[in-house]
């Protein structure tokens, strides 16, 4: 990107309500069959609509062709089973029933590359696709087959490679793998969660991303948060090890996440999409309360590589409300991007 301070989205935008419940997290579809497919594509199409009215320069799906960030990938792929479910405790924080791993995992086909070519034919923007990433993939399963974290991780990780391969063929300027889980299991993630991501991206000539966070604004996430304490530094445990990795841009919480801007120092040297809009409320920011983060990141950012960004995903809240926050960190970027070209 040659534009100073670019702004992007963390992910997932509210669905319209002919498609899903709105407000609601991995609600099922309204529309069934060939009309499930053309009602994705139009929420699609609406998604991009969303952002550029809103002057985002760098442009996603909003996730609206996926039902949850992580199984509407697993559910396309060999060796899981989604009728003998089994609960389980997901990032030590609430239960879920979820797949289980019966057999090799493999890519039967591409998942999301179709949708990545219907995008890129909808505009001349840089796009950004996500993807889930190793380590979030398997603590979203019950395995059965493998009986190992790391090996399990590893097969996802060679699956994702596949596919990331293909949506860079298909146009895709920036591939992003959301790993919340790397805010958790903070031993694997040194040991071996950044290296499965690395052969994730192994070969790519794109951008690629990680984004890491507290997750979205539901109860599970707001109760957990509360025991973090007044200072969130879990980030500082991994930050060394992923500076040094080949991923090119770190994907963060900043805005209200109580998470200390010092630690951004950890990571210097690498591009921080920093998320200056709060997912968790329904308060929409003022341009001044973004271009604040933004500035306070920019002590420990090059300007060159910070990208305004939102904490997480807005699938939960209204769409007003989504749209407002949208405009809201479009107008904190240009606020502080013409204070930079005034030095």
């Amino acid at each position: 990107m040659t534009l100073l301070l670019p702004t992007s989205t963390a992910g997932s935008l509210p669905k319209p309500l002919w498609l899903a419940q709105p407000q609601t997290l991995w609600s099922p579809w309204k529309l069934q069959g060939d009309e499930l497919v053309s009602g994705k594509q139009d929420a699609l199409s609406l998604a991009l609509q969303q952002q550029q009215q809103a002057g985002i320069d760098i442009v996603s799906d909003g996730e609206q062709t996926r039902q949850h960030f992580v199984t509407s990938f697993i559910e396309h792929l060999n060796g899981v089973d989604f009728v003998n479910r089994k609960t389980v405790r997901i990032r030590n924080r609430y239960d879920a029933s979820v797949p289980t791993v019966v057999g090799p995992v493999s890519r039967q086909q591409p998942v999301f590359v179709a949708d990545a070519k219907f995008l890129r034919q909808q505009t001349t923007q840089p796009i950004k696709w996500a993807l889930p990433g190793p380590m979030t993939m398997i603590d979203t399963l019950h395995d059965d087959y493998y009986k190992s974290r790391e090996k399990l991780a590893w097969e996802f990780a060679k699956i994702l490679n596949e596919e990331a391969k293909e949506l860079e063929a298909a146009g895709v300027d920036i591939i992003q793998f959301d790993e919340p889980a790397f805010n958790v299991f903070f031993d694997d993630v040194n040991d071996w969660g950044i290296a499965c991501l690395e052969r994730a991206i192994e070969g790519l000539n794109c951008e690629t991303a990680v984004h890491i966070c507290y997750g979205y604004g539901i109860q599970a996430n707001t109760d957990w948060k509360k025991t973090l304490g007044s200072e969130w530094r879990q980030y500082e445990q991994i930050f060394p090890k992923l500076q040094q990795s080949n991923i090119d841009i770190i994907s963060l919480e900043c805005h209200n996440s109580r998470v200390p801007l010092e630690l951004l120092a950890l990571i210097r040297g690498k591009k921080v999409m920093v998320g200056a809009i709060d997912v968790a409320t329904d308060t929409i920011e003022t341009a001044e309360q973004v271009a604040d983060t933004l500035r306070k990141a920019l002590q420990y950012v090059d300007a060159d590589k910070l990208y305004p960004c939102t904490n997480c995903g807005m699938a939960p809240l209204a769409r007003p409300i989504a749209q407002g926050k949208l405009q809201a960190l479009t107008a904190g970027a240009a606020i502080v991007r013409q204070e930079l070209q005034r030095r």
